[in-house]
């Protein structure tokens, strides 16, 4: 994320904690930007747990459950979830991280048998109990509430631990220069460590966090084998990536 974005993020959350709300049309007469990249910023904060959209702005919000932001762009995630069912394959390990993206992934593998899969995300590693052709593993960890996932040094030493042949992550952010990136280091780091193991690694974002920088730079696209979002491959919004990586 440039400097620039990172100032904006950084008032906004001001203006929330101090004002408990924020408009799109004076933020972007403010910071002399297009209220569509004020409201992209904002999804930003909504996904970070620190704001809900309402109409005309956002306004204030404590640290929110995963059931929460399970529910938030509902529809978009039903349809990368419906998208990755395809990839996920038989049999082996496979790793899914702890974004509620791909919570949706695991709610629908009810149909695979003799499959192992390594999560960091406890609520993922619940709702893989009710499959019982799957071996869920839940790495170590502190967990962080800010994400709902385990993270630190015990959680990338059991990612390091299984050979996965897929990893499926998500990502607060994707750029077609730098790749991927992440809210906060310690998540990052954990997904890095998920990837040393994989041999392919799938990346699920929706559309609304492409063309932007997170924080904490997580994969290039050299390192992503396949980018999934809820948009139609032929969309020219995922123009900036189609020489990249391969689109679904």
């Amino acid at each position: 994320m440039n400097v620039q974005a990172l100032e904006r993020l950084e008032l906004m959350r001001h203006r929330l904690d101090t004002d408990g709300r924020v408009r799109v049309a004076e933020l972007a007469v403010e910071l002399d930007v297009s209220e569509m990249t004020v409201r992209r910023d904002l999804d930003m904060l909504v996904d970070e747990g620190v704001a809900q959209r309402v109409r005309g702005g956002a306004v204030a919000v404590g640290p929110q459950e995963f059931a929460t932001r399970f529910r938030q762009h509902a529809r978009a995630k039903a349809r990368l979830a419906d998208k990755l069912l395809g990839l996920v394959g038989t049999g082996g390990a496979i790793g899914i991280d702890a974004s509620s993206t791909l919570q949706r992934l695991a709610t629908r593998l009810g149909g695979s048998r003799d499959l192992t899969v390594l999560t960091n995300g406890p609520d993922t590693f619940r709702a893989l109990q009710d499959h019982p052709g799957i071996t869920a593993l839940l790495t170590g960890g502190a967990l962080d509430a800010r994400t709902g996932s385990l993270v630190g040094p015990l959680a990338a030493r059991a990612a390091n631990d299984v050979m996965l042949r897929r990893l499926f992550v998500s990502a607060a952010a994707v750029d077609p220069e730098l790749g991927s990136s992440e809210s906060t280091l310690e998540e990052a780091e954990v997904k890095l460590a998920l990837a040393g193991s994989a041999a392919e690694v799938v990346l699920a974002v929706t559309a609304a966090k492409l063309g932007h920088r997170a924080p904490a730079r997580a994969f290039p696209l050299d390192r992503v084998d396949v980018l999934v979002t809820d948009l139609d491959p032929r969309d020219e919004r995922l123009a900036p990536y189609r020489d990249r990586v391969r689109i679904v």
